[in-house]
C-alpha cells in the first residue's frame, strides 16, 4: 500500500483508499488562508458504490492509495446474475453483478474488449472506451425533406439501447456512441 503526498490529492482522476473503499477524486480546490494549515477540498466518488461525498483532506493527513488494477478483458454475455468478462491470457472468466455494471451493458456486445476494475483482486466495475460502434436495428424511416442539420429520432441499437440520433440515420447503419452519457456521436 502506498502513502500519497498531500499534493497528489490536487490531481482527479487519483484513486484512493478511504475508510476501507476505492474513492476516485473527481474534484478538488486547493485552500491556504493566512494563519491556518493548507487544505484540499474534495468529492469523492465511491467505485463500489457510485455515491459521491464531500471531503477536506488536512495538510499531514495519511492518505493511502487503493490497490487498484485494471485488466483488459472480454465481454462474454449476461444473464440475471450479471455480465461475464475472460480474461483473454488464461481464459479465467469473472462475473461482474448486474447492480455495478447495470448502465453499462447496453453499450457492450458480445466479443468487445473492455477494462475490468479490480479493487484488492474483487472486480468493481468496467472502464468502457470513450466511444463504441454500435449498428441500428430499428430506426423509423427518415420524411423526404429531412436534412442533415433538422431534428433527431429515436433509433434502437444491437444491444437493447435506444438512442436520439439525426433524422438521416437508416437502420442497418453502424454509428458511435460516447459511453459516458449515451449520446450519438457520428456515422461509424
Amino acid at each position: 500500500m502506498s502513502v500519497l503526498d498531500f499534493s497528489d490529492l490536487k490531481s482527479t482522476g487519483v484513486i484512493i483508499k478511504y475508510q476501507d473503499q476505492p474513492y476516485q477524486i473527481i474534484w478538488s480546490n486547493f485552500m491556504r488562508t493566512a494563519q491556518r494549515k493548507p487544505v484540499i477540498q474534495t468529492k469523492l466518488r465511491n467505485l463500489i458504490t457510485g455515491k459521491v461525498m464531500e471531503y477536506s483532506f488536512k495538510y499531514g493527513e495519511k492518505v493511502e492509495g487503493a490497490d487498484v488494477v485494471k485488466k483488459k478483458m472480454q465481454y462474454l454475455y449476461s444473464d440475471e446474475s450479471g455480465g461475464s468478462f475472460m480474461d483473454p491470457e488464461n481464459f479465467e472468466t469473472i462475473v461482474l453483478s448486474k447492480s455495478l455494471i447495470a448502465d453499462q451493458l447496453g453499450y457492450l456486445k458480445e466479443g468487445t474488449e473492455t477494462v475490468v476494475i479490480l479493487f484488492e483482486d474483487k472486480p468493481i466495475g468496467l472502464d468502457l472506451p470513450v466511444k463504441i460502434d454500435l449498428k441500428v436495428v430499428e430506426a423509423a424511416p427518415g420524411i423526404k425533406g429531412d436534412t442533415a442539420t433538422g431534428g433527431s429520432k429515436p433509433a434502437k441499437l444491437e444491444t437493447g439501447i435506444t438512442v436520439n440520433v439525426p433524422l438521416f440515420i437508416k437502420e442497418g447503419d453502424s454509428i458511435r456512441v460516447d459511453t459516458r452519457d449515451g449520446s450519438y456521436v457520428e456515422r461509424a
